[in-house]
């Protein structure tokens, strides 16, 4: 069981994955793998979620916790039996309890020797960076702009008769 985030970009069982991407390109990877629906999938939000309401979730496979602190985190970790793991980062569970961020980070690793786990947020902070370090892989995916204007260098400024904007010509008074 695999899951692909890209093109080429897939996950594995028994790893520790630490990823940042849109929203719409982690929701586009849950849902376009049919698979998941045959093995057990816990997720795991906090507060709120962004994604939670873009997923598909008519399997029978599919179960959602919500921690609203550290330690509801720390112990849903404890209790899954889930082949897939997803955690959508909610940092707002550290607050006051700074303290938790090693023992939940070594969690995440310790419940990924038995399946695929995903911790994600679609913007890193201090907290998510702290829970990715024991992470066998991060992955971060940024979104490509499409570019609206040609690039414009002096070279094609001066072929069509234009002066570049960047080089100036002294006069002499």
């Amino acid at each position: 069981m695999q899951i692909e985030i890209r093109k080429g970009l897939m996950l594995q069982p028994g790893t520790f994955n630490a990823v940042i991407a849109p929203e719409r390109e982690i929701v586009a990877a849950i849902n376009g793998n049919t698979d998941l629906q045959r093995f057990l999938f816990l997720y795991i939000s906090g507060n709120y979620s962004r994604v939670l309401s873009g997923i598909n979730r008519q399997s029978k496979n599919f179960d959602v916790r919500r921690a609203f602190t550290a330690h509801q985190l720390f112990t849903s970790f404890r209790e899954a039996g889930h082949t897939v793991i997803f955690v959508e980062h909610d940092p707002s569970l550290f607050d006051g309890a700074a303290t938790m961020l090693e023992p939940v980070s070594g969690a995440l690793k310790e419940v990924a020797r038995e399946s695929l786990v995903i911790l994600y947020t679609p913007v890193a902070d201090r907290t998510f960076s702290a829970l990715a370090r024991k992470a066998d892989h991060y992955i971060e995916i940024v979104p490509v702009e499409e570019i609206r204007h040609p690039v414009r260098t002096s070279r094609t400024l001066r072929q069509c008769g234009l002066r570049p904007s960047g080089q100036r010509t002294l006069e002499v008074s």
